[in-house]
């Protein structure tokens, strides 16, 4: 697809689902006209409300397909403000050249103290002694609570989340295995498991820190779990959709697990009104969260600022450092006379026949950057000056170009 695109008047964003405040005012200080909604939009709300939305701000409810970015021909940028992406069809937004930022470090310290916290929960029974109290059961037996201290602890995806609970799990003096697919540097004492086996039958809480990719749909289910040792705890904080909730169910009721604690489900509520349903419910020894684990004050403030800021950038030089799909490009001065921005079809020749065209037209060339991911690159090119009509439609009728932005 090809789009020529000048931003000379106030862009207009559009942020759902209850974004921290500090993001309407990164971008209102940007000089963005910011509408907000605390709620999910369906795709029928999406379409019709992304139609002059140069960017949009979502979290983990909304989903963005390809019907979505066909109805935004204006799109610039999609900011998600979490860490996952999953709910973001990223082929589309790549090939109608459209940036997508997240958060993937903001929150990572809440999902770590929610896990110790769970962990400590279940192995201390808190869940049974707080219900037995409010029936007025005043119950001061030690039995079945333990220290997490001396426990093992087995970290499912050692990536931001897993390896920093790592380093914390073991300052309270838990021995720490892992699992991933991709090789990790162990830190601390940590150890390398070769396979899901070998550590689900090795440590006594199995906790789940994978990204949402498709492979991993169900990749926790009665094998895996009949795997674990008697009396283990887990949890799961990633994605719902990695765990068969049924034959979790099973294995706690029948006591072959001790515990669980779940925050994320394979089908959540868009908001408050509607109710929540799951196969784990009423069970005592359950820790049922909504989907908080990035939900606190200070990681919500943190992904505010942070994917705004990202989202201006964008927006304002071009700049998709830590961009989840283009290429990463990043400038650190502000454009002189006049900055091109030009996502293209990774194929060779491009750069030459660009610069062919701006020598053609008797422009400078101040200063130029380009990346590369895949099929697509991208291209910043400070200029002299603003570049003639005739060199812009040129360049929008080649076969190559996906997206062409003017900023000055």
């Amino acid at each position: 697809m090809n789009q020529v695109a000048n931003h000379d008047g106030r862009p207009r964003a559009l942020l759902l689902e209850s974004i921290h405040p500090d993001a309407v005012a990164v971008l209102g200080a940007a000089g963005f006209d910011v509408e907000v909604s605390e709620r999910a939009l369906s795709e029928a709300e999406l379409r019709e409300r992304l139609a002059d939305v140069d960017v949009l701000g979502i979290r983990s409810r909304t989903q963005v397909s390809s019907d979505s970015f066909e109805s935004a021909p204006g799109l610039l940028a999609l900011g998600a403000f979490c860490i996952g992406t999953n709910q973001i069809d990223l082929d589309s937004a790549t090939r109608r050249g459209v940036a997508v930022f997240n958060a993937p470090f903001s929150n990572t310290r809440s999902v770590v103290e929610l896990a110790i916290a769970e962990m400590i929960a279940l192995t201390r029974r808190l869940t049974d002694k707080s219900s037995a109290m409010h029936a007025g059961v005043w119950d001061k037996s030690a039995a079945g609570s333990h220290e997490i201290r001396g426990r093992r602890l087995g970290i499912v995806g050692y990536g931001n989340i897993g390896s920093q609970l790592s380093v914390l799990a073991e300052t309270l003096g838990m021995g720490v295995w892992f699992y991933d697919t991709a090789d990790k540097l162990a830190l601390g004492n940590a150890r390398s498991c070769g396979t899901l086996e070998e550590l689900l039958e090795s440590v006594d809480i199995v906790t789940l820190h994978v990204d949402g990719r498709p492979a991993n749909r169900r990749m926790f289910g009665e094998d895996e779990l009949s795997r674990m040792r008697p009396g283990s705890i887990f949890l799961n904080l990633s994605r719902g959709f990695v765990v068969d909730h049924a034959a979790l169910r099973a294995h706690l009721v029948s006591g072959h697990l001790a515990g669980a604690a779940v925050d994320v489900f394979p089908h959540e509520p868009t908001g408050s009104s509607e109710p929540f349903v799951s196969e784990l419910q009423g069970l005592p020894n359950v820790i049922l969260t909504p989907h908080v684990g990035g939900s606190t004050e200070e990681a919500q403030q943190d992904i505010g600022n942070f994917v705004a800021g990202k989202l201006v950038r964008y927006v304002a030089q071009g700049a998709t450092s830590l961009s989840v799909n283009l290429p990463p490009v990043d400038v650190q001065e502000p454009p002189g006379a006049c900055r091109l921005l030009y996502v293209h079809r990774n194929v060779p020749g491009v750069l030459a026949e660009l610069n062919s065209l701006i020598a053609e037209h008797g422009l400078n060339v101040e200063g130029e950057s380009l990346g590369t991911r895949g099929e697509v690159g991208y291209v910043i090119t400070d200029l002299s000056s603003v570049p003639p009509g005739d060199m812009m439609k040129r360049l929008e009728a080649l076969e190559v170009t996906v997206r062409l932005r003017v900023v000055r």
